[in-house]
Parts: structure tokens; sequence; C-alpha cells
């Protein structure tokens, strides 16, 4: 099996409480197939009247995801293709924005790429101080057109700038809490899943229709994501056709 074909989406609910968990062998990265299950999980899970809080989170100890799948960003050969797999990004996005249910993410390692649209797009997001993000697109052909009206509305413009620009830095969880990205940074895993926990039954014994009015409030001004971010998904989709993002791309790989 290669590795687009790997990597699955898995999740339970108990006390109210539906936790979603990616997965993929190469550090949690999103080929098309997971994109796609992650946000029609959400979706669901959001219709659910079983379900009051969502956590989202992935497999593994040092890396909570790293974006986009190198294997299928250079098996794109035509803008429809291109614009299909960026779309992906773009629907677990909006997946998150328009859930009716408030979603806690969890961060245990580094995120890249993707994984830091994933991160701003849930609604509270605790983390570990191992969990370094860096947008790595520009520094591959691309730039993070995608994920960015996400992360943007989390940091802001400027922090979002230097994290687009300087797209082969780190920049540490601690960081990534002082730009509003994480709402608490933990020294273990163990003690971020304890506060998680506490936090989603508390959660739990809220008003439903005040959170989910909250969580509209939240995301006021976003109506319009549909059509931005597929527009934004024509843009990479376009970029990582051309030669320059090709080798950028096989270069990367052999790191």
């Amino acid at each position: 099996m290669n590795a687009i074909d790997q990597g699955d989406v898995s999740h339970h609910i108990e006390n109210g409480i539906a936790t979603v968990e990616f997965y993929h062998p190469l550090s949690n990265s999103l080929p098309g197939k997971v994109l796609a299950k992650l946000a029609d999980t959400i979706t669901e899970l959001g219709m659910d009247d079983a379900v009051k809080i969502l956590v989202v989170r992935s497999s593994g100890e040092r890396a909570f995801c790293a974006g986009a799948s190198f294997d299928e960003l250079v098996a794109i050969d035509n803008l429809q293709t291109g614009k299909v797999f960026f779309s992906g990004f773009a629907q677990v996005i909006n997946a998150c924005r328009t859930c009716p249910k408030l979603i806690i993410g969890r961060v245990q390692g580094k995120a890249v790429g993707g994984g830091v649209g994933l991160a701003a797009a849930f609604d509270y997001t605790l983390a570990t101080q191992h969990a370094f993000i860096k947008l790595s697109e520009l520094a591959v052909g691309i730039g993070p057109f995608v994920v960015g009206p996400a992360v943007e509305r989390k940091i802001g413009v400027s922090a979002m700038s230097q994290l687009a620009i300087n797209a082969t830095e780190w920049q540490s969880a601690a960081w990534a809490k002082s730009k509003g990205l994480f709402t608490e940074v933990y020294d273990t895993a163990e003690t971020m899943d304890d506060a998680i926990e506490a936090l989603a039954n508390q959660l739990c014994q809220s008003n439903p229709e005040a959170m989910q009015q909250l969580k509209q409030v939240f995301w006021e001004g976003t109506e319009h994501w549909d059509t931005l971010l597929a527009q934004r998904a024509e843009i990479s989709g376009q970029l990582v056709l051309s030669d320059f993002t090709k080798k950028a791309i096989a270069r990367f790989k052999k790191k």
C-alpha cells in the first residue's frame, strides 16, 4: 500500500464527548482520503444529538500533523486534481467552522502547514511544549493560501506573515500561545489530557443552545469562506503544477 492510500480517521462517543482521531504513518500527514473522512466525521458528529463536545486529536506522541501528503502533491498533474486535493483542507476547516458544537483541539507535537491550519480551526486548542509549528508551504513553492484565513483569524496578520514568510523556521509552542493559537501549553501529554477531560466534562454540563450561539458569534464574518477557500485551493492547485514547485517538493522529500 502506498502512502496516499494509508491513514484513517476513527471516533468514539462517551458521555456526550466525541473524540475524533486521525492517523497516518508519515507523521500524521494528510492525503485526500484522510482529509475527506475527517471533514465528514466532524460534520456528522456535529449533527449527532448524542454529542455535546468534540475533541480532535492525532495518534502518536511527537507529531500532531505534518500537513499535506508529499506523495500526493508530486502526483498532481492537472489543475482540477490540484484544486480537489487542496479543497480537502478547505473542507476540514469549513467543517470545523460550521460544526454547531464546540471543538477542542489536542496538539501533542509538531504541526506543519495544514496541521497549523487545523489547530487554528479548532475553537479551543491545547498543546504540549513539544508542539512547535511551521508554515512550510512557501519553502516548497506554494504558500499557505487555504489555511491562511483560519491562521490569520486566530493569530492576526503580523504573526501569520511571520510564519508564512519565514517558512523554514520552527516557532515554539510558547510562541504559538503568545499569539493566541494555543490556549494553554503543558509540560506533558498527560497533564494536557487531564485538562482536556476536565474542560470537556465541564462543557457537557453547559447549555447546548448557548454554546451553539456562542460559536456562531466566534465565527461571525466567515460566512463567505466556502467561496474564499475554494478560490485559495485553486491558487495552490495551479502553483503545484509549476516546475519550480515540483523540483522544490522533490528536494524537500530527500531531506
